[in-house]
């Protein structure tokens, strides 16, 4: 009898086990409040016994977890280069918690959100959705000077995945559904809370309402040669963007590694060598999405005289530990040299030999000279489609070109 009891005890904790792994394991969709925004998202996660991994997922985009577990009910996700922790409470196939994490410009926050397991709505009639499918250019005016932005469109019937590119990177891969006229996007991904309306209009143009924590403006978009034909100027180039005062002179650098070492432009480690100066942070989404390109250009050419340098410049309570820095590191494999500049509103007392630095992330070409080659602002994520695929294959050329001159220059 005893033994049966054991048997008995032993299956249903298994049983609860199981259970427990199949109420979360799955994709969950829901909505997240920050200010006055309710943004919906999804989240993927999975299971093996309590011990849990979740992915924010953006169209083909994924921000993964780097740790987590889920204890009597209790959900906990660790995304550990941002900074950020999702805590949840599982009942009734239901999710209920926060997100705390830094949202941009202030303090951390604790964003209160919801969720449930996902279920597929009915698609819309792909003979009565409008066509925004391509690219269009927006008018706006943004604190960096810029006067229009892009607006890539990938559209299949109903579905749409998009992203708005500026000057220093785009918004992360927008994704949603035409309904009721308008097309309704947003992006979450513990950072970047975006929501962004479409609406096409008769005239050829469209109007967007795009949302975000500094709150809503109406824009209105144009294909390219409409916007020539209208006399609007062409997105910022960002090779133009920001420039150097004197390139006569070597660009100078001197700050501490995250190991406390003092590292100059005269390190023994960049002489003779084609540099990299890449003006960073960890809080900017737009660096995480240039980082993984920046640490595979260095695998690939650094056996060919390449070196790399992160400037990277952090909020105070982030100097104290660089818990998120060395987080980032870790995550993206870089292998480069990085540096702790300082913070955010004093990168351009660090940096004084730049003009209109103010977008981030910036990179600093230097060639075997030390004299500055080129300045390229911004990150286009794999979200821009095309304009992503021309940013990455322009700075390797750029690099392959400064690599090719004369190798024995010495600074």
């Amino acid at each position: 009898m005893k033994i049966a009891r054991i048997g008995m005890l032993v299956m249903t904790l298994c049983f609860s086990s199981a259970a427990m792994a199949q109420s979360l394991t799955g994709l969950w969709e829901g909505k997240v409040s920050i200010d006055a925004l309710s943004i919906p998202f999804q989240i993927e996660i999975a299971s093996d016994g309590s011990d849990v991994k979740g992915a924010f997922l953006n169209g083909e985009q994924k921000v993964t977890s780097t740790a987590g577990h889920f204890e009597d009910g209790v959900l906990v996700l660790n995304f550990d280069e941002y900074a950020e922790t999702l805590q949840a409470t599982l009942k009734d196939h239901h999710l209920t918690g926060t997100i705390e994490g830094r949202f941009g410009p202030g303090p951390r926050k604790k964003l209160p959100f919801e969720a449930q397991p996902f279920v597929h709505a009915p698609a819309s009639e792909a003979a009565s959705v409008p066509s925004i499918d391509g690219v269009w250019e927006i008018e706006n005016k943004s604190p960096k000077g810029e006067l229009a932005w892009r607006l890539i469109v990938r559209q299949t019937g109903a579905e749409v995945s998009a992203a708005i590119l500026r000057v220093d990177g785009d918004t992360g891969s927008l994704t949603g559904h035409y309904n009721d006229g308008e097309f309704k996007l947003s992006h979450f991904s513990g950072e970047r809370p975006y929501l962004v309306d479409v609406t096409p209009q008769s005239d050829g143009t469209i109007s967007l309402t795009v949302s975000d924590r500094t709150g809503a403006r109406d824009l209105t978009g144009y294909r390219p040669a409409a916007a020539r034909a209208k006399g609007l100027p062409e997105p910022t180039d960002p090779t133009q963007h920001t420039k150097v005062k004197d390139p006569s002179k070597p660009f100078e650098f001197s700050f501490r590694d995250v190991e406390g070492n003092l590292i100059s432009n005269t390190d023994p480690r960049f002489r003779g060598k084609v540099v990299l100066v890449n003006i960073t942070g960890s809080w900017c989404p737009n660096c995480h999405d240039e980082a993984p390109f920046l640490a595979e250009l260095y695998r690939k050419y650094r056996g060919a005289g390449l070196e790399i340098v992160a400037l990277d410049f952090e909020e105070a309570e982030q100097l104290e530990d660089l818990a998120r820095l060395r987080a980032f590191i870790k995550h993206y494999g870089i292998e480069y040299t990085v540096l702790v500049g300082g913070l955010p509103d004093q990168v351009n007392e660090k940096i004084p030999q730049l003009v209109n630095l103010n977008a981030w992330p910036t990179t600093v070409f230097i060639g075997r000279d030390g004299l500055v080659n080129g300045i390229n602002v911004g990150f286009a994520s794999p979200a821009s489609g095309e304009f992503n695929n021309q940013q990455k294959e322009e700075i390797t050329a750029s690099v392959q070109a400064l690599l090719a001159e004369n190798q024995h220059a010495s600074r």
